[in-house]
């Protein structure tokens, strides 16, 4: 959805057609850049500046170079060439320093906009000297009218367009209207909110005329940073609202455990000791799981950072208060492989742990003797009706599935899911207790602006022992070199991933896939045991090859990126990551987490034939950086929020002056004037505990 700073009032909500100049034909034009209001126009966002204070004479003008120029048109005409299936349209300025062309291929209707005597303004980059050439420049014919002023001795703003739309009328219209309505502008909350670091912010009415007819360049930042914090605000706000609304109606049950009756038993088995950050997250959790209001946490922590050994005591916390745990996971395989860690863990303290995905599900095994109890002290009564651990994928939304005496919802990798996705689990229970996990650190920006209304835990410490993974870049003509360094891994008695981007081959080789390049890696490593695994092959054959790989029976697994998260087999030093400029940086840097989980260090070896600098810069972050939060943020920096998030995260805003890159004070300082703003009522739950930014 876009965000909205408020619904328009009086004459902001006047539609264009109002406006004196705009009739059908223009307001159809103004609906398909989005302008269908007064508000809409005045919002209507510049998307450069020229300073037509200063005009580069044309004999100066140098190839390579974006410049603005002007020149009085001296000849135009119009070739075509090939059976008149292609065209070129060329126009000759000149002024008194020399002559420029200004082409433009295929496109015959631009003989519409010039005559010869017109003055042109000019802006492009130069192709060619001798004579200067630019190609599709951007072009305004200066008028003799009394709005001259308007476009001309001044930073002039340029506006994205449409088809038939000219740039002079467009900013016409929005100098006229904000002279007529500007003054209607009001602030959608009081000044006296401000922060005192942005006190040097306008008002949104200036900031209006800042940002279209702006004296310098920094009047122009001022404006985009005072409308930016006025979409930031609603977002806040909405964000406020719902965590208020919901400690107003929900009770928490009291999931905070008994006496760590299960704990202690569970952590002395576990053979180490928790690191200092696992301790004091756990301490965050347990005060929420014994609080007032259900407890809604982020868990960050980067790849092998401990998350699952926290979720664990979480999970006991509620089971030994008698309330069962869901832990839901996005794919098969990584929810097989908490099944399977959780029943080594929890069945010798006699917590039933269930399985349900797609194609499997596994009930805990008979219990010997009718008089044992459950975890939680209580009898033991039909399996349904324990306080039990429940695994699974999107299985477990589905209406079959019940999870009674729910008591924490457990996510992992919550990025994978959607908003819709994780309520619909929460609400299998009365207001249960929710936990969602990530080992993709989530920009700061981010966080304040989509999960706001959660408090938020991290795990900034790696277990003693954990070795960093050694990564490096080399090309496909390096391969030889690269299937010799893993087949001397493989000599030494160590296992090692091949991950691919694709399953099928769908564009002539030009991105590697797992199908293609099985055959290839079974030739390379031979006589090392290779298998294929992929998201299309059947649920049994996966669990299959799985346990081939974990038991060393398999000494390489081909891949796609179905192996991100969840994987755990100590004995695999050695990823090799083919057509590694196809991912994402905080998905390179999940599969590498893959590899050096034993007592051997790992090595991530990224192949790419990328010959473009931002491929090349993107990969170097992976060489050069080990934490994943500045992967992150670079991640966020090189590829925009909406990729790294992927398509699943609902609730993405959309800004038109907003940059989620590089605005975090404004974030900040939107959530607090949310917060100094709300009523306050010591009866009132605080959303701001351990929160982001708080």
């Amino acid at each position: 959805m876009d965000a909205k700073t408020s619904e328009p009032a009086g004459p902001l909500a006047f539609p264009v057609t109002e406006l004196r100049g705009v009739g059908r034909e223009r307001a159809e034009q103004l609906a398909r850049l989005g302008i269908r209001t007064v508000e809409d126009l005045l919002l209507h966002r510049p998307r450069r500046y020229e300073d037509r204070r200063h005009f580069r004479p044309i004999g100066q003008l140098q190839v390579g170079e974006a410049a603005l120029t002007r020149g009085r048109v001296i000849a135009m005409g119009l070739k075509t060439f090939r059976r008149r299936t292609r065209s070129l349209f060329e126009v000759v300025l000149e002024d008194e320093t020399g002559r420029l062309y200004c082409r433009w291929w295929n496109s015959p209707f631009m003989e519409r906009y010039f005559r010869v005597g017109d003055e042109v303004v000019v802006y492009g980059k130069v192709r060619a000297l001798r004579p200067p050439a630019m190609d599709h420049p951007e072009t305004e014919v200066i008028e003799g009218d009394a709005e001259a002023f308007i476009h001309f001795d001044r930073l002039t703003p340029v506006y994205p367009l449409t088809e038939g739309l000219p740039q002079r009328w467009l900013r016409a219209l929005i100098w006229r209207t904000l002279a007529q309505y500007g003054e209607a502008v009001a602030d959608p909350w009081p000044r006296s909110q401000l922060p005192a670091e942005l006190q040097h912010l306008p008002t949104r009415a200036q900031a209006l005329r800042w940002l279209h007819f702006p004296d310098t360049l920094e009047q122009a930042e001022w404006a985009r940073q005072r409308l930016a914090l006025d979409e930031f605000v609603p977002l806040q706000q909405a964000l406020w609202e719902r965590r208020r609304r919901f400690e107003r109606v929900a009770t928490a049950l009291p999931c905070a455990g008994d006496r760590n009756r299960l704990i202690k038993p569970f952590l002395a088995r576990l053979g180490f000791r928790l690191t200092e950050a696992q301790t004091r997250v756990l301490r965050e959790i347990r005060r929420d799981l014994g609080g007032p209001w259900p407890m809604r946490r982020l868990l960050q922590g980067d790849v092998g950072s401990g998350k699952t050994v926290v979720a664990a005591c979480a999970a006991l916390m509620a089971i030994e208060s008698g309330y069962s745990v869901a832990l839901m996971a996005p794919t098969e395989i990584l929810a097989e492989q908490h099944y399977s860690v959780f029943q080594q863990w929890f069945g010798p303290l006699g917590v039933p742990v269930w399985l349900r995905t797609g194609s499997r599900k596994i009930e805990p095994l008979p219990v010997e003797g009718s008089a044992r109890r459950s975890a939680s002290g209580a009898p033991q009564g039909e399996p349904g009706e324990l306080a039990a651990l429940y695994v699974g994928t999107h299985a477990l939304l589905t209406g079959e599935v019940s999870l009674p005496r729910l008591g924490l919802v457990i996510i992992d990798e919550q990025h994978k899911f959607g908003v819709t996705q994780r309520e619909t689990l929460v609400r299998k229970g009365r207001h249960p207790h929710l936990l969602v996990m990530t080992a993709t650190p989530i920009p700061r920006t981010l966080a304040l602006t989509l999960y706001g209304d959660l408090d938020v835990s991290l795990l900034d410490q790696l277990p003693p022992g954990r070795k960093p993974v050694r990564t490096c870049v080399r090309s496909s003509a390096q391969l030889p070199e690269v299937w010799a360094r893993v087949r001397a891994e493989l000599a030494a008695g160590r296992q090692a991933y091949v991950v691919c981007p694709r399953v099928e081959d769908t564009d002539a080789g030009v991105v590697r896939a797992v199908e293609k390049e099985f055959a290839r890696v079974q030739q390379a490593l031979r006589p090392y045991p290779v298998a294929l695994l992929h998201g299309r092959l059947p649920a049994r054959q996966k669990e299959q090859v799985m346990e081939a790989f974990r038991t060393g029976a398999i000494s390489v697994l081909v891949s796609t990126p179905v192996i991100e998260v969840g994987v755990d087999v100590p004995r695999a030093t050695v990823m090799v990551i083919l057509s590694a400029e196809t991912f994402g940086l905080a998905q390179l840097h999940q599969l590498r987490g893959r590899v050096g989980r034993g007592a051997q260090p790992g090595e991530c070896i990224l192949v790419s034939d990328a010959r473009t600098p931002e491929a090349r810069a993107r990969l170097r972050v992976l060489e050069e950086t080990r934490d994943g939060f500045a992967i992150a943020e670079a991640d966020l920096q090189l590829r925009g929020p909406g990729e790294l998030l992927g398509q699943q995260q609902s609730g993405m805003p959309r800004l038109r002056f907003g940059d989620l890159v590089r605005d975090h004070a404004l974030i900040e300082a939107a959530r607090r004037i949310v917060r100094e703003g709300a009523p306050r009522s010591d009866q009132e739950p605080s959303a701001t505990r351990n929160s982001v930014g708080s």
